[in-house]
């Protein structure tokens, strides 16, 4: 019998590398959850919940965009006024020609024969003349004697009727041979001008845009006359016919800059000015567009007609101010962070009458002026705390201000013809109120009040929220020029303030 095998003995097992390496992926695991957490943990003291942006001082540019056609600014069609066969064509395109310059001929042989036709007749017409002059002679000859004999009563008295009658033939045939001949004159120098306008001429200096005719074509010129050529007086000075829409046309003024690019040298921008704002309307499907013409200088030539272009009108350029994003103008705060909200201190007047007191800060008043501005910035504030404490409690918002002649845009601003009479009722009140101050300013000052406050009484205000020791704070400010994504800003705001823009999410 064979014996039972022994069991081979255990193998001992030792720690090995893939367990430092399990416990190495932990710690690292560890310390990548409490770096995050410290991350979100900063985040959230720096931020909290909200979404933020920044007041910064920069330029703003505010254009329309529109396109349109390059185009000669004074393009000349010639055309023929005669009928016949072209027997020369002495241009080509792009040919520069000069004015009065031949550059095409029609044949002239047809006129040529009635110019001899209508010399033939004028040469009739004088012999009939000097035959009608030679009758006329007798006649009066032959009246002289006859009626010489009639006073001596030698002869019947009608005779002397017939000489006469005689004579006055003459004359009418004299006179109707005089009017043959100018007549015949008249149709000969027809042909003449005809005859003439069978070399075509250009009418301007320039250069050939199109050229429709070959040798040996005929031409008829019996409703209209047929375009032959089309020149452009001076490819130097050139024009864009923009089309500009009709919601961005009251934005558009002669004058204005217009920088624009063709696809032709894509890599350079062009400069042009408003030269008319046109009034015909253009109605494509549904679409209502009018015509703004641009001139163009093309001294160096690269531009050419025809040429499509995409413009951009600039019609606002503001340096050196604050901008915001615009979704801080846009950010209203929800029932839940309402509450939150810090409200400003509430000012007499408003951001309108600030403005006004900056704008007397600028204008190097004197003590008696200054004191007339005082009474009329008293009697406003005066009026507006006295309407603030007849108002119910907590009926208002906090930027109410109480007469303050601001125009909120945003949601809930107001039917726009409710706007418009409010500042037109703003502007008379503010009259009325500094109407012995500006009695006290010289004529430049008046000009520059004058301006700046309908400039002040139509400006438009609306809230933001500034971030402050991390709490919300409104604050209203006044709205300025804006380019789609940044807007200008003015009154409670700083550069480097925090502006909110949004609430963050909850996790």
């Amino acid at each position: 019998m064979s014996q039972p095998r022994k069991p081979a003995p255990a193998r001992k097992t030792k720690p090995g590398l893939p367990r430092r390496l399990a416990l190495l992926a932990l710690a690292a695991a560890v310390i990548a959850a409490g770096a995050w957490a410290w991350l979100q943990r900063g985040d959230e003291g720096g931020e909290g919940a909200w979404r933020t942006t920044v007041v910064e001082r920069g330029d703003i540019r505010v254009v329309i965009s529109a396109t349109g056609t390059l185009s000669a600014t004074s393009t000349v069609v010639i055309g023929s006024q005669i009928s016949g066969q072209v027997t020369d064509v002495l241009v080509d395109f792009n040919d520069q020609v000069r004015k009065g310059q031949l550059i095409a001929r029609i044949d002239p042989s047809s006129y040529q024969a009635q110019i001899d036709q209508g010399n033939a007749q004028v040469a009739s017409a004088r012999a009939a003349l000097a035959q009608a002059e030679a009758t006329l002679r007798n006649a009066e000859l032959d009246h002289r004697r006859k009626a010489g004999l009639g006073e001596r009563q030698l002869v019947a008295r009608s005779d002397v009727d017939l000489a006469r009658s005689a004579l006055d033939q003459a004359r009418a045939q004299v006179a109707s041979a005089r009017a043959q001949i100018r007549q015949q004159a008249a149709s000969l120098q027809t042909t003449q001008v005809n005859l003439d306008r069978t070399e075509i001429r250009s009418p301007v200096d320039g250069v050939v845009l199109t050229r429709t005719i070959e040798p040996g074509q005929t031409v008829a010129a019996s409703l209209q006359a047929p375009e032959l050529f089309t020149i452009a007086e001076d490819l130097g000075k050139m024009q864009i016919e923009l089309a500009v829409d009709e919601a961005d046309i009251g934005q558009v003024a002669e004058g204005q800059a217009v920088t624009f690019t063709v696809d032709a040298f894509a890599d350079r921008r062009f400069r042009g000015e408003v030269r008319q704002v046109r009034l015909s309307a253009t109605d494509t499907n549904n679409v209502i567009t009018y015509p703004v013409v641009v001139s163009v200088d093309n001294g160096d030539g690269t531009l050419l007609p025809g040429l499509t272009v995409n413009a951009e009108i600039e019609v606002s350029h503001r340096d050196d101010v604050l901008l915001a994003s615009n979704a801080a103008l846009r950010y209203k705060p929800s029932d839940a962070q309402a509450a939150a909200l810090q409200a400003p201190p509430v000012r007499a007047g408003g951001g309108a009458v600030e403005g006004l007191a900056r704008l007397a800060g600028t204008m190097e008043l004197t003590a008696a002026q200054r004191e007339a501005f005082d009474a009329a910035i008293a009697q406003i504030r005066q009026r507006a705390e006295a309407r603030r404490a007849a108002a119910p409690q907590g009926g208002g918002s906090v930027f109410g201000g109480g007469g303050g002649g601001m125009r909120v845009i945003g949601p809930g601003a107001g039917d726009g013809n409710i706007q418009a009479q409010m500042r037109q009722r703003m502007l008379q009140r503010y009259r009325q109120d500094f109407a012995a101050f500006r009695d006290s300013l010289d004529a430049g000052q008046r000009q520059r009040w004058d301006r700046e406050l309908v400039a002040l009484a139509g400006a438009r205000y609306a809230p933001v929220y500034k971030l402050v020791d991390d709490r919300p704070r409104a604050a209203m400010v006044r709205i300025g020029a804006s380019d789609g994504s940044n807007t200008e800003i003015s009154g409670e705001v700083a550069e480097g303030d925090i502006l909110i823009t949004g609430e963050r999410a909850d996790p």
